[in-house]
């Protein structure tokens, strides 16, 4: 499905701007934004092939840099996840101003830190964020003080072969006291290269956020 409106956006956040790339399909039920892991970028493919999906499922979608190229060079930005979540209420915030998305209900996709920064700022901003999904995230890395406070119904994805990380979600899964889900896809590694296995990431993803964005009267 070509997408109606398609722009490349640059979003200020503090003394920066971050960089991204906002696709919006005819009559949307709502926006996700995606916020990539540390060393990854708007341009990952395995983020681009589930945006794609789900604005065939009629989701509008914004892929964004959360750092600079030069913040991105520095080991410990790329882990700050306050700077991280800081950089999504920014574009959380200029999605709900701007003319094509301001009405649509908002949903956040998180890989690896980007899934700590993105259940920051769920816990942050309560009801505003509808629903919320982690593909091989890191959610501990968003404390357990933020994880406690997250309302928004939240979709951990894991991979089956992902030992260590699947540890690490159950452990936020169980600080949560949203409505959620722990989804551990077989035979998948943490980046979800083997045949089927993004596929599935991505028909998980479609099916949680079609449930939680309200449905138009």
């Amino acid at each position: 499905m070509s997408s109606m409106h398609k722009e490349f956006v640059r979003i200020e956040s503090d003394s920066v701007h971050i960089e991204g790339m906002l696709e919006v399909p005819e009559n949307p039920i709502g926006m996700v934004v995606f916020a990539h892991g540390s060393g990854s970028s708007r341009l990952s493919p395995r983020n681009n092939y589930v945006a794609g999906e789900l604005r065939n499922a009629q989701m509008g979608t914004l892929l964004l840099d959360l750092l600079t190229l030069q913040e991105d060079k520095n080991y410990q930005t790329r882990f700050d996840i306050s700077l991280l979540t800081k950089r999504l209420n920014a574009a959380c915030n200029w999605l709900l101003q701007y003319d094509v998305t301001r009405i649509f209900p908002l949903g956040l996709f998180g890989a690896s830190t980007g899934a700590a920064a993105a259940l920051q700022l769920a816990a942050a901003r309560g009801t505003e964020i509808a629903a919320v999904v982690s593909r091989g995230g890191r959610p501990d890395m968003a404390g357990p003080q933020a994880l406690e406070k997250v309302l928004a119904p939240t979709l951990l994805i894991v991979g089956g072969l992902d030992d260590v990380v699947i540890e690490l979600n159950q452990a936020a899964y169980n600080a949560l006291h949203c409505e959620k889900r722990l989804a551990i896809v077989p035979d998948a590694t943490h980046l979800f290269e083997e045949p089927g296995t993004l596929e599935e990431v991505a028909e998980l993803a479609t099916a949680w956020f079609t449930l939680h964005f309200p449905r138009p009267e």
